[in-house]
């Protein structure tokens, strides 16, 4: 346990010195305020609107957001060690692979997951202050949710991004792998899911539809996010599948760690089996 902790302290001074953790934190409050009060302003209103709108619209932003930022944190995780000449430094202290693989995922998910805190739950606190009349509950239970389920999707693409680094000889080809995975998560599997909604019609059993967006932890997480909110309207094109599953919200959960453990068992598999 102490080797995974010196690790995760060393990621995050780390993180603190590269100003990792303040760079993100002001990016998520600054995106979190301005979408609660200028997220309506393309219909000529300005001001918060509601609590189910302001987390709708930021679910489909840190869909985009949150996973590119883990990746450009972790991609060189492994492979930038190598590079840099200090991984054989590393493996010669009394230090496993497994340990030091844990030791970089505990601290860069710290980093990410403090940001993500500080960001939005101080947007959350401000909304509560700044609105009159809001219900507060709601309000914290909305962004409770969606800062949880934020911080895990972190987790999966970070421990994805271990994956790639892993695998990879250079950093320029983690980088480009990392670009690729985001592109296909991010806007790819969508759109290839909404060419299968469009053939289902007549022509497949859409019943198995709704299963198909476990495949993508960006899905999982809009949709967790979407679930329990006077949404409806937000819940369009192949979110609409996800009213189908069965026991969505505890399913939704245990998909989205189940990505993170399964990226994590493969990284470490492929760390193993790298050469030093």
């Amino acid at each position: 346990m102490k080797p995974i902790l010196f690790i995760a302290l060393k990621e995050l001074q780390d993180g603190l010195r590269n100003r990792w953790l303040l760079a993100i934190s002001l990016l998520f409050v600054m995106l979190a305020a301005g979408i609660a009060w200028f997220g309506a302003a393309a219909a000529g209103q300005v001001g918060f609107s509601s609590i189910a709108s302001t987390i709708a619209s930021l679910a489909s932003l840190a869909t985009f957001i949150i996973p590119l930022i883990a990746l450009l944190l972790a991609y060189d995780a492994i492979v930038g060690e190598d590079e840099g000449g200090t991984l054989l430094l590393l493996l010669t202290y009394p230090l496993g692979k497994r340990q030091l693989l844990l030791g970089k995922f505990v601290g860069q998910g710290l980093i990410l997951a403090l940001a993500t805190l500080i960001g939005f739950g101080g947007a959350a606190l401000a909304i509560s202050l700044l609105v009159p009349d809001i219900d507060k509950l709601q309000l914290f239970v909305a962004f409770g949710r969606f800062i949880a389920s934020a911080i895990l999707l972190g987790w999966v693409f970070i421990a994805m991004a271990y994956v790639l680094s892993s695998r990879a000889r250079e950093k320029s080809s983690a980088a480009g792998m990392a670009l690729g995975i985001w592109f296909l998560f991010v806007l790819v599997f969508d759109l290839a899911l909404l060419a299968l909604l469009v053939l289902s019609k007549g022509q497949l059993n859409p019943d198995w539809l709704p299963w198909l967006l476990l495949l993508n932890p960006a899905d999982i997480f809009r949709q967790l996010n979407l679930n329990g909110l006077d949404a409806a309207a937000q819940l369009n094109g192949v979110m609409s599948l996800g009213q189908d599953l069965a026991g969505a919200s505890s399913t939704l959960w245990a998909a989205l760690l189940g990505w993170m453990v399964l990226c994590l068992v493969l990284a470490q598999r492929s760390f193993m089996r790298r050469p030093i």
